[in-house]
């Protein structure tokens, strides 16, 4: 982009740098773009479900029209698997989407948000860019602390990258307070899919937003929703893009929603390679305790993230670098993946 171009785009944000182009910059994520390396650091499914490229191939031909922009389909197929009204599904570009319009359509400028630590980093940026304060929480104690006085809590459950779930009745009693207090609790299921907790979806006084890119293994696609409720429900869809899906995305959307029998086989075996992993990889790394596709290991004493990171390059694999997060100084993330794949990553982390 030429400089009079990024000038002009910092002065419609605003001569106090905030708004549409400031100094926050983009968050690092996991994932490789070489085809020939094992990606264990972006945690999505290495599978995806069957028919998904005839129906890609069959919406393809209708993408030179613009979709219908009430994706009824979409919702309906969301709502079953989220037991809420289709009315109350809101289409997004992928979770994050329904996280900005969330944020969007709740902060203003000065207000003060609670976000969890570590966490995904994407809260705080985009918390950062609605010109509001991210203050943040140890995320074990998200649960304990008082909403009062915060537009927003943000609440990642199974959190990522340490992988425990919410318990279900104190989320819920947490969702009361924050009510009651006039704040608006976000909770990020994107990897809630994986798991058979509940969804907390269609609580008043919440949004949630989830994604397909994790448990369908599309994170190209770029699909996804919030579920909300009265005003908050009325501001999203009202503030939401139009056409927020492509009809292809929307199409496959709608498909892999309705595939219940992937998703039981999708978690089924994400809790037996799990625990495989976990107790393999016990020997050289302090494991915590996952509920979700992956496990965050923290590196004995005098062990290095860098030459960790070094060796399983040097095997054709990718494993996330964890120092990205908030607080967490001697950490690597690998994701579960095929038992023959997984097996290819023990071999080299044991050797």
């Amino acid at each position: 982009m030429y400089p009079e171009a990024v000038e002009s785009l910092r002065e419609q944000g605003g001569t106090d740098g905030t708004g549409a182009f400031d100094e926050h910059g983009r968050v690092p994520h996991g994932s490789s773009d070489d085809p020939w390396v094992l990606d264990f650091s972006a945690n999505t499914n290495p599978c995806v479900p069957d028919g998904v490229p005839r129906v890609y191939q069959s919406a393809l031909a209708t993408a030179r029209r613009y979709p219908s922009d009430d994706y009824c389909a979409f919702r309906a197929a969301a709502s079953e698997v989220v037991d809420c009204e289709a009315h109350d599904v809101i289409p997004t570009a992928g979770g994050l989407a329904a996280i900005r319009l969330t944020l969007q359509t709740t902060v203003e400028s000065g207000d003060s948000v609670l976000v969890p630590a570590p966490s995904f980093g994407e809260y705080a940026r985009e918390v950062r860019l609605q010109d509001a304060d991210p203050v943040f929480v140890d995320h074990g104690a998200v649960l304990d602390t008082d909403p009062a006085d915060h537009a927003l809590v943000i609440v990642c459950n199974p959190n990522n990258p340490t992988g425990e779930t919410r318990d279900a009745d104190r989320l819920r009693a947490f969702a009361q307070r924050c009510r009651d207090e006039g704040t608006t609790l976000l909770v990020d299921e994107a990897f809630l899919g994986f798991t058979d907790e509940p969804t907390i979806a269609g609580h008043p006084g919440v949004v949630v937003a989830r994604s397909l890119t994790k448990l369908y293994g599309l994170p190209g696609l770029r699909v996804g929703y919030a579920v909300a409720t009265g005003s908050h429900r009325d501001r999203l869809d009202t503030a939401r893009t139009a056409w927020s899906m492509g009809e292809p995305a929307a199409a496959v959307g709608t498909h892999c929603l309705r595939d219940e029998a992937f998703v039981a086989a999708t978690r089924e075996r994400v809790v037996t390679e799990r625990e495989r992993m976990a107790t393999e990889l016990s020997d050289r790394f302090r494991v915590f305790p996952s509920n979700a596709p992956f496990l965050l290991l923290e590196l004995a004493a005098g062990d290095s993230v860098d030459a960790v990171l070094r060796t399983v390059r040097e095997h054709d694999i990718a494993i996330r670098d964890a120092r990205s997060f908030r607080g967490l100084d001697s950490h690597v993330r690998v994701a579960v993946r095929m038992p023959d794949e997984n097996q290819r990553l023990l071999s080299v982390l044991d050797g």
